[in-house]
């Protein structure tokens, strides 16, 4: 299927890779607000504009697309962007990761090389199971979450749609996290975290609520 990438940053070039790592798609090119990349080419890719080509991309037979951007909020919109815009939202996963049989994925969900998904686990639409993250067994993962590298949730941890998980952060069994609360990079989270929660340290202590 022919694809296109919504996101040329750093994490566009992550995707970028997987899916030339999965061989199963072939990238046109990518999308991003960004006018000084228009025109410009990422590893060969080249950057076909704004994300107001989608349109015009569909009707070039571009069937695909994956949302590559790192932000959780904006990679929700342009999700509905492109579906609004009649393109199927792929969900790509690194051939070094390990996803459960018994796992669910949704739409526009990226896991990462290394990454590790569960049995039973879920996660939702948009979500980044980013590298070395690990998804222990009947997790369940909103949408548009972004579990940054090497965190880890023990079994049956649920995170709400929004929230951010930072770098290394560790949450034990059971424990809930509010939707879009953020885990500070290397945070031990030991109790539940409401919504719209800042959380950093060892174990983690709530140092920001936000209405």
């Amino acid at each position: 299927m022919d694809i296109v990438l919504i996101g040329a940053g750093g994490h566009g070039k992550v995707v970028l890779d997987i899916v030339q790592c999965q061989k199963q798609h072939r990238i046109v090119g990518f999308v991003d607000a960004d006018s000084s990349l228009h025109g410009t080419r990422i590893a060969d890719v080249p950057v076909l504009g704004g994300i107001n080509q989608l349109m015009k991309l569909r009707s070039q037979k571009v069937r695909g697309a994956i949302v590559s951007i790192g932000d959780n909020r904006i990679r929700q919109q342009y999700a509905k962007e492109a579906a609004d815009a009649g393109l199927e939202l792929i969900s790509p996963i690194h051939p070094d990761a390990t996803v459960a049989a018994t796992a669910k994925i949704g739409q526009n969900v990226v896991v990462c090389a290394g990454a590790i998904v569960c049995p039973d686990a879920i996660i939702g639409n948009g979500t980044i199971v980013n590298t070395g993250a690990i998804v222990d067994h009947e997790c369940v993962i909103g949408e548009s979450v972004h579990l940054c590298p090497a965190s880890a949730l023990a079994g049956r941890v649920r995170v709400d749609d929004l929230a951010f998980v930072g770098l290394g952060a560790r949450v034990i069994q059971c424990v809930s996290i509010g939707a879009r609360s953020i885990v500070g990079a290397g945070a031990v989270v030991i109790r539940d975290l409401p919504p719209d929660a800042t959380a950093v340290g060892v174990p983690a202590r709530i140092i920001q609520r936000r209405d």
